[in-house]
């Protein structure tokens, strides 16, 4: 008798600790290739689709490059995915792609590896090195008070389509 009182004791021990377990634990939802940075914005899984598609559709591609474990990374990331204007341009007139590690493309990385990093590559497939922040030492580089200096160059690459290609 006080075996069976036991072992219905531990059952209902284990039985209640896995329901709690069940309880308490987050429901994670799976993640969308916007990352956070949009999401109405059609990403690109890759740097090859996101230049075929440049091609495509005759629009430039925005490559962005950035680090979940990044600070400055993330507060950009707050500050694009909240101004309607970038988000707007992005969806329509942009082909997207962001990327959380390194590419081995070495004109993704014109002037070192570093993040945040925003560069734009023409439909014809060239990096386009007149479009860039305000760092000297770090040309791609975007902090979010330069959001404003990132949505002109969007634009500028908009305008860029009209008059070069």
């Amino acid at each position: 008798m006080l075996q069976s009182t036991l072992a219905l004791v531990f059952v209902l021990i284990a039985v209640s600790s896995n329901l709690a377990m069940a309880i308490n634990k987050e429901k994670k939802l799976p993640e969308t290739l916007s990352r956070g940075w949009g999401d109405e914005i059609p990403w690109m899984q890759t740097y090859e689709e996101g230049l075929f598609h440049a091609q495509q559709t005759n629009k430039p591609l925005m490559v962005i490059h950035y680090l979940e474990t990044c600070e400055y990374c993330q507060a950009l990331k707050k500050v694009f995915s909240e101004h309607a204007e970038i988000q707007e341009m992005a969806q329509n007139d942009f082909i997207m792609l962001n990327i959380r590690h390194e590419t081995t493309d070495k004109n993704l990385y014109p002037d070192g590896q570093y993040v945040p990093r925003i560069m734009m590559v023409d439909p014809s497939l060239t990096v386009r090195d007149d479009l860039t922040g305000k760092y000297s030492n770090r040309r791609y580089t975007y902090q979010p008070e330069d959001i404003d200096l990132l949505k002109t160059n969007m634009k500028k690459a908009l305008h860029l389509l009209q008059t070069e290609l």
